[in-house]
């Protein structure tokens, strides 16, 4: 075996080393280093300015904030109470007057129009819809009387917000939406934009927006009691169970709360066993100047489960301006269509005093400014990091607010996105250290091992990484940087128009048609990643047409115009060259059908990636920009070939080999030494013919030399000759598996069809036995942000056995609520309310409420390579029918090559090992 491992080995190399083109490429790079400098990543002096950016960015927003909230008390004050006030005396925008529906089928609804202004709107590419400036607009929640007393009070002082938001922007035209929302349920925001609503029904209300809610109140702790036993059904039971699910959506990211429940099951507790006098509960809420209310009907319970924020906001309003501290929220979907945002919310605290100067108790609003996710972004670097290089942050609470595997699943997901910086990555103990230093404002800088999961969630891979932190200061973020060893350093090149013109006289400024498809016949097909080269560039997902846009717009643009990003740009039009050269010095001399090669190819950090012969481009289904490609970044942080089959699920049918020409990539990273410099800058590889390859993988698992000819051999397993993968491939299982455990090659022909899927698919016993002697281990981990359809309820009521409940009694004494169980109880943010079979009897839907999707934990398993690296050799046990198998790493690439027996009987079958993601409860 080992005889036919070297042989796959050198087979593999050879065919790397003359099609590859790793030291051609490296030669290619040296003859044209005078047009490039070789930049250094220092991580502590990019963290420090990235912090101080966003720092300079955020305060912006900050004085524009404070501005609000001063004017916003000061005209409260000022305000004198009219109890006849009617709704003709008060003019403004009414923006659900012009409401846009994002399903505009069903019914016509007769809008209101009364007093509304008519105003006009044109298009504003910043907030991403139609705007006027000159005016703010109003939103009232659907269930709130706009003609009330006090909503008309509350439009009438809120009016001359207008002249502040009008003047903020002046200040900052980069000021996003400005919004004033009211305890009384007003939204007033600035510009004046129609409404959006999801639906026919418009149930938003700004005091369950994430942003009002974290403004409103301080950090609280919450039990929610719920008596479900048989004797509360049918009405009351949904009132209840739907008054839980909206208390729990006026919860922070900063509240602890836990959902109790009991029934005649359970162990017995005093509280609502019958319909006992409600004085304990009012003279509990009483004494802890807490709030009692009762909930009468359906329709109430929006409006009662949130009036309880008002009681909670009093000791902010008390403690005056000590109280009054910007904060910025998690993550959120714009309800105005902004997409991710964050918001800085100021409180804004009734200032008025009665004939006794007592001060009001009570808070008016919160005053929010929005920033857009992406303006963020905008000040971090990317390319220039690498394709493995990130920047992300995280607030106090370790959620993060930056990350590149921070991609919410559902577009107009309602609640903020509170992903934990342990769950954006591979958790270990370094990166719980990380994070406890980050929460603390503290900065450092830490060299690590640890693991990381693919683009494509398929594979694991141990690397070294740099972390680097720091604080982001006057805010409640801190800053991180990410770095492998090999992004130390970069490439930026330096060119004008007499270097273009002279050094690499086919990629002018002027003359870049070339990169179009008839140009592609003779140099490959380019795909260009689609990047912000130039500020008026369009992007587009087709290649092609993004290539028009781009070679359009550089007929327009000289190659330091400041429409563009000159890195960007400089280094593109380096790297095409580079591959061009590529192709004529190496590629077009080479007949790849020698070898059975479909294609060869190349991808650089510039953004190119070339694929020769064009005829291939065809089936290239790799993403166009390399940062987004699995293969090109596993390649930069593993040495050797990495081999990357077509990925299939365990539910595809199979290849299809019969009517296409299935192809499997193997890759290399191109290692550049410029000095004492090391880096990658581009990875360079093959695509596979499978078929051809699969018969070559027979005859190099095989005994015969070249000069022995096919067919003339049959070794038996009784006779004593060896025995080999293409003589005996009707006894012999021989395989080629990658280091996730997925089929490459086998000898067999009705495995071909199963190549790209995880190997327990194929031979559940063998990955059973390779994992059981530790060729591979496993990591399992969970994807926090999914996005399930509601499952269908089950029929149970029961709530579950022990779990304790408190007795009145308990709830009124001081030792309970300092004891353990309390703080058992309050450390939980639960909203297994959504998900626990305890209120399962019927589907819980409000009145005018859908059936949510809801958050679901998505369970993941990948396998990798352990540290066994030597020949091994092992019996299968299944009784009378054992199965013995040898198994050995491939030098130099991410290949397992398996020679087992075939399997005589179904005693040898076992429990398949799972790689897909499996539902989770949360």
């Amino acid at each position: 075996m080992q005889y036919w491992a070297r042989r796959l080995e050198q087979e593999i190399d050879g065919v790397m080393r003359i099609f590859g083109g790793v030291q051609q490429l490296r030669k290619i790079y040296d003859d044209n280093k005078s047009l490039f400098e070789v930049k250094e990543n220092v991580p502590r002096k990019l963290v420090e300015k990235v912090a101080g950016d966003i720092e300079s960015l955020l305060a912006k927003k900050v004085r524009a904030l404070k501005r609000l909230a001063n004017a916003a008390e000061k005209f409260q004050k000022a305000h004198h109470w009219q109890d006849n006030i009617r709704e003709e005396d008060i003019e403004y925008y009414d923006s659900k007057a012009d409401t846009e529906y994002d399903d505009p089928d069903g019914e016509e609804i007769e809008r209101e129009k009364s007093n509304s202004l008519k105003l006009e709107f044109t298009d504003d590419d910043n907030f991403k819809t139609k705007v006027n400036y000159s005016y703010a607009a109003v939103q009232i929640p659907t269930d709130i009387y706009k003609g009330s007393t006090v909503i008309l009070n509350e439009l009438n002082w809120t009016q001359a917000l207008e002249d502040v938001f009008i003047e903020n922007r002046k200040e900052d035209p980069s000021l996003l939406w400005q919004v004033f929302g009211s305890a009384t349920g007003v939204t007033r925001y600035y510009p004046a934009t129609p409404w959006r609503a999801p639906n026919k029904i418009d149930l938003y209300d700004v005091r369950r927006r994430p942003w009002y809610i974290q403004g409103a109140s301080s950090p609280k702790d919450m039990v929610i009691i719920v008596d479900v036993s048989g004797s509360v059904s049918g009405l009351t039971l949904k009132l209840m169970k739907t008054s839980v699910y909206e208390m729990l959506d006026t919860l922070s990211d900063d509240d602890y709360v836990n959902v109790a429940s009991f029934n005649e099951k359970a162990k017995p507790v005093s509280c609502f066993k019958h319909n006992y006098d409600v004085t304990p509960l009012q003279w509990m809420a009483c004494a802890n100047k807490g709030y009692y209310f009762e909930i009468p009907s359906i329709g109430a319970i929006r409006i009662n489960t949130q009036e309880y924020l008002d009681v909670l906001g009093r000791p902010m309003v008390l403690a005056g301006n000590r109280a009054k501290q910007v904060q910025w929220t998690n993550v959120y979907q714009d309800a105005l269509g902004l997409g991710l945002v964050v918001t800085g919310t100021l409180p804004v605290f009734n200032l008025t005093e009665d004939s006794s100067d007592r001060k009001n108790q009570l808070i008016l609003g919160v005053m929010g400014i929005d920033v857009a996710l992406n303006d963020i972004k905008r000040l971090t670097p990317r390319y220039n990091l690498g394709a493995n290089g990130y920047v992300f942050a995280i607030d106090l609470n370790g959620y993060v607010l930056l990350h590149p595997n921070l991609q919410p699943q559902i577009i107009n997901f309602r609640e903020p996105v509170t992903l934990d910086f342990l769950d954006a990555e591979l958790e270990d103990e370094n990166k719980e250290e990380i994070r406890r230093s980050m929460i603390d404002g503290n900065d450092g800088q830490r060299f690590i091992k640890t693991l990381i999961k693919s683009l494509d969630e398929q594979y694991i891979d141990e690397v070294f990484r740099t972390y680097t932190w720091a604080p982001i200061k006057s805010t409640n973020y801190s800053l991180g940087l990410v770095l492998p060893p090999y992004s130390t350093y970069y490439i930026q090149a330096n060119l004008s128009d007499q270097i273009l013109q002279v050094k690499l006289p086919n990629i002018k400024m002027k003359d870049f048609e070339y990169l179009l498809p008839n140009s592609f016949e003779s140099e490959g097909h380019v795909f260009i990643a689609p990047r912000e080269y130039c500020k008026d560039l369009d992007l587009s997902d087709n290649n092609t047409e993004f290539l028009e846009n781009f070679i359009a717009l550089m007929e327009k643009v000289t190659p330091d115009s400041k429409q563009c990003d000159n890195f960007l740009l400089h280094n593109l039009i380096l790297d095409t060259g580079i591959t061009q050269q590529l192709v004529d010095q190496v590629w077009k001399d080479q007949d790849l059908n020698t070898y059975s090669l479909l294609a060869v190819f190349a991808a650089t950090d510039g953004g190119i990636t070339r694929v020769f012969p064009n005829k291939a481009a065809d089936d290239w289904e790799e993403e166009p920009e390399p940062f987004n490609a699995s293969f090109y970044r596993r390649s930069l942080d593993n040495k050797g070939y990495i081999f990357k089959p077509p990925y299939r699920d365990a539910g595809y049918r199979g290849l299809d080999l019969e009517n296409n020409t299935i192809g499997i990539l193997v890759s290399t990273a191109v290692e550049l030494s410029i000095g004492d410099k090391t880096l990658k800058p581009a990875v360079v590889g093959v695509k596979l013919d499978l078929e051809a390859w699969a018969e070559k993988f027979k005859v190099l698992a095989s005994n015969r030399t070249d000069r022995d000819q096919l067919g003339t051999r049959r070794c038996d397993p009784s006779s004593s000759c060896e025995m080999d993968c293409e003589a005996n491939n009707k006894d012999l299982i021989c395989v080629l598996i990658d280091d996730g455990g997925f089929l490459v090659l086998s000898n067999q022909e009705d495995h071909w069809y199963q190549v790209g899927k995880f190997f327990s698919e194929v031979d559940a016993n063998l990955m059973s036995a390779l994992y059981n002697n530790s060729f591979y281990a496993r990591k399992e981990s969970y994807d926090f942000q999914s996005v399930c359809a509601p499952e269908a309820p089950s029929n149970t009521g029961a709530a579950p056995r022990g779990v304790f409940v408190p007795t009145v009694a308990d709830l009124l004494s001081l030792a309970w609520w300092t004891s353990a169980a309390a703080w058992s109880l309050f450390q939980q943010f639960l909203y297994s309310l959504t998900y626990s079979s305890w209120f399962q009897t019927e589907e819980v839907v409000g009145d005018g409420m859908e059936a949510r999707e809801t958050s679901c934990i998505m369970k993941q398993t990948q396998y990798y390579f352990s540290t066994v690296n030597a020949t091994y050799n092992a019996i299968i046990d299944c009784g009378n029918c054992s199965r013995l198998f040898h198994a050995q790493r491939l030098a130099n690439t991410n290949l397992l090559f398996v020679v087992a027996d075939k399997p005589l009987c179904s005693q040898c079958e076992s429990v398949k090992l799972l790689q897909a993601e499996v539902r989770g409860i949360l």
